[in-house]
């Protein structure tokens, strides 16, 4: 497909990139399920209107601009809209993107990248070009993917994009011997930890968490009109009903396939937003029967929730469990500049005769409070980052 009809003034192009990544940014914790997005237009080298898509059912992020200069009596006419996802050709809840486009005016369109969607991909920029609009799409294309991991993992790999959060001691502890962990880091990694929460679209967590800490997986430390869906891995639906994680948001309990609907649960005063999905017990090499879910197969299905970005919260165990089936794509660590010596480790993994390959690669490393915040990411998935 040919995707670009006029050549690109680069450094232009990335500036006002830049700013539409920046209004697209704004959608960081409203957005999902849908895609963050935003768009600038620029007319002699100003921007004169800019938008970005706030949540499901609302505008998109183009529509939002063109309003924007409507209201302020901005013509369109001869400008370069800037947007960082291609376009939408079709109508969804909201009608196509790419006829808003055309009745502007405007004369050339700039994508960060295609939409992976089947129904847009390749197609709004094409009914764009056949209008006679100028295109090009790959400005700042990793960045839009980044900003967007969790839909284009659910569209292209079929399963949600699974970041690790982890807070340690220094030489790598996240709880004493007789499970003590609060606090290991600051408040303000804590609070950090909390806004990587408020961007997914599930905190998932499993039963040893449950029974250890009784936390909430809720976003408190900052104002958000989402909260993520709670996700707890419960293979025999053990969980006490009184749990704090039950009482209030959406929760999906995933259980082994042949355990039974606990007898609380209709009777349960946030039934309505409790949700059972069963999972395929895990396919070990003795043929041994065990309680082990797979994960694999479970991520494979919460695409169907529109669940897209997962934030796992978990414990030793089903930290390693994700780990050693090579689920997770990006860790959140935060280091605490304490030495506990004896206590758990970061997860449970097994033992190796010899020195990997290096598999991450580090994306972000911050002070924050007290503590140090490091973003691992996985080399192999390079086209995200």
């Amino acid at each position: 497909m040919h995707l670009e009809t006029d050549p690109p003034l680069m450094a232009q192009d990335i500036l006002f990139m830049r700013a539409a990544l920046t209004q697209a940014e704004k959608g960081l914790w409203t957005t999902t399920p849908n895609p963050r997005v935003g768009c600038v237009f620029v007319r002699h080298g100003h921007i004169i209107a800019e938008g970005f898509h706030e949540k499901t059912g609302q505008a998109h992020a183009e529509i939002k601009a063109i309003e924007s200069a409507k209201q302020q009596n901005i013509s369109l006419q001869g400008s370069t809209a800037y947007v960082t996802l291609e376009p939408c050709s079709h109508i969804g809840r909201t009608g196509p993107c790419t006829k808003a486009l055309i009745e502007t005016g405007v004369t050339r369109v700039v994508a960060a990248t295609l939409d992976p969607n089947p129904k847009v991909h390749g197609q709004g920029i094409q009914q764009l070009q056949q209008a006679g609009i100028a295109t090009t799409v790959g400005i700042l294309e990793k960045e839009a993917r980044w900003l967007n991991r969790g839909y284009f993992s659910s569209l292209e790999r079929n399963r949600p994009w699974v970041r690790l959060k982890i807070a340690s001691s220094a030489d790598g502890i996240t709880a004493l011997s007789n499970g003590s962990s609060h606090w290991i880091t600051g408040t303000e990694a804590r609070i950090h930890g909390q806004s990587l929460r408020a961007q997914a679209c599930a905190v998932v967590t499993g039963m040893g968490t449950v029974k250890a800490d009784d936390p909430q997986l809720n976003v408190r430390a900052y104002e958000t009109s989402r909260q993520p869906i709670k996700i707890i891995i419960d293979s025999a639906l053990s969980i006490p009903p009184g749990s704090k994680v039950l009482q209030h948001g959406q929760i999906i309990l995933v259980h082994h396939i042949n355990t039974s609907q606990p007898a609380w649960l209709n009777q349960h005063p946030n039934r309505e937003n409790i949700h059972l999905i069963q999972a395929e017990p895990e396919n070990n090499n003795n043929n041994t029967p065990n309680n082990h879910l797979d994960l694999q197969q479970l991520l494979s299905t919460l695409p169907n929730y529109n669940i897209h970005e997962l934030h796992l919260e978990a414990g030793y165990h089903l930290n390693g469990s994700f780990f050693k089936a090579q689920l997770v794509d990006e860790i959140a660590q935060y280091i605490a500049p304490k030495f506990l010596g004896h206590g758990l480790g970061l997860m449970n993994l097994p033992e190796l005769s010899e020195l990997p390959d290096n598999q991450w690669q580090v994306r972000q490393v911050n002070p924050i409070g007290e503590d140090i915040f490091i973003n691992w990411v996985k080399t192999a998935l390079d086209a995200f980052n």
